[in-house]
């Protein structure tokens, strides 16, 4: 009799669901239902805390197109896990305790950069641990794609698509912030997908000047709207000098509730433009998966489940040049995927005359 634990931690995305199936019945075909698979509350704390149940086959029936997560999600930051707490808590020794208590063959992780540093600290510590990329952002190293970033594009995508219509008949600017604090996949895609005249990334620092140029420009031609599609974390050529804890003071004493503000306030006395700005925030994080990650989520599900049964732990499963390969938690943790300047996609945005403020 196999024994599995399953969580999910971090932020929330699309597909979640689908991957918890995809492992679960997967396993439960392939041990000719020979398994228990028990489900930990609220990511990590619930390993931390004992908060676990054992699941049952119809638990991962209907789930295929839920958003959210099941077993609930918790944000555990990853630098505090080895410290001990004020109340002598020590999480790891906790994490190790709960997980033989349980008596589980191998803790199944599903989370982005964060919980993937947790997993591979479980696993040096001796644990079996199988994990599964999620994120919205598709930041995760060594995987092509992450599960939940499609559905996202697509929701951000149509956001810019609504908001092309309101501005073309009023004849305004638009920044639309795009969630994404360290890297700009989604606000890259989502701009090329939609039309976006302006696409600002983490990974360019932008040059106010140029963009109000760019604006300016494009009234001159005749075109009196344009859209700023915007990554959360981009930054000025000005911000791009400055520490990590420079720019961290320099954003909370900001007199704005984000970079977007900030931005059509300034490119508003540059251009003489009206300009609004849209936040649709979590609502990319939110709703079904679309047919894309549901495929991908299983695959990867199915994937985790064969390296279960193969004995092969230690892994994230990972998608690289259209297969599903296992790649080591070791390589994964600590690392990652940023947008290159110089990539084709970069260029492909430029070559339509896209700017990126810099």
């Amino acid at each position: 009799m196999k024994r599995i634990g399953i969580l999910t931690s971090g932020g929330d995305c699309q597909g979640l669901n689908a991957a918890i199936r995809g492992v679960a019945k997967a396993l439960y075909v392939e041990c000719n239902n020979d398994v228990e698979i028990y489900g930990i509350s609220d990511g990590y704390r619930g390993l931390i805390e004992g908060d676990y149940k054992r699941m049952r086959p119809d638990d991962f029936s209907g789930i295929l197109t839920l958003g959210g997560t099941i077993l609930g999600t918790s944000r555990q930051p990853f630098k505090l896990m080895k410290v001990v707490d004020e109340n002598s808590v020590d999480k790891v020794k906790l994490m190790k305790e709960n997980y033989k208590r349980m008596k589980l063959d191998c803790l199944v992780v599903l989370g982005g950069n964060g919980t993937h540093k947790t997993a591979n600290l479980l696993s040096q510590e001796g644990l079996n641990v199988v994990s599964l990329p999620k994120t919205i952002d598709n930041d995760i190293w060594g995987t092509d794609m992450t599960f939940g970033f499609q559905s996202a594009v697509d929701i951000a995508t149509n956001v810019l698509d609504c908001i092309h219509t309101t501005a073309t008949s009023h004849g305004r600017v638009f920044v639309v912030e795009i969630m994404g604090h360290k890297v700009g996949w989604l606000t890259l895609h989502a701009g090329i997908a939609g039309g976006a005249d302006v696409i600002l990334l983490p990974e360019i620092p932008y040059n106010i000047d140029k963009i109000a140029k760019t604006l300016s420009l494009r009234n001159k031609s005749g075109k009196s709207f344009s859209i700023l599609a915007v990554a959360e974390g981009a930054i000025s050529d000005k911000e791009a000098t400055m520490s990590k804890k420079e720019l961290k003071a320099a954003r909370a004493s900001m007199p704005y509730p984000s970079i977007s503000y900030r931005l059509a306030k300034e490119l508003g006395e540059k251009t003489g433009q009206e300009i609004r700005v849209t936040v649709p925030g979590h609502f990319q994080r939110g709703g079904s998966p679309c047919a894309f990650d549901r495929v991908l989520s299983t695959r990867f599900g199915t994937a985790a489940a064969n390296l279960i049964l193969q004995k092969q732990y230690g892994y994230m499963v990972a998608l690289q040049n259209g297969k599903i390969v296992p790649v080591p938690l070791s390589e994964v943790a600590g690392k990652l995927k940023v947008v290159p300047k110089d990539s084709d996609i970069v260029q492909s945005a430029r070559d339509l005359g896209i700017s990126f403020g810099d």
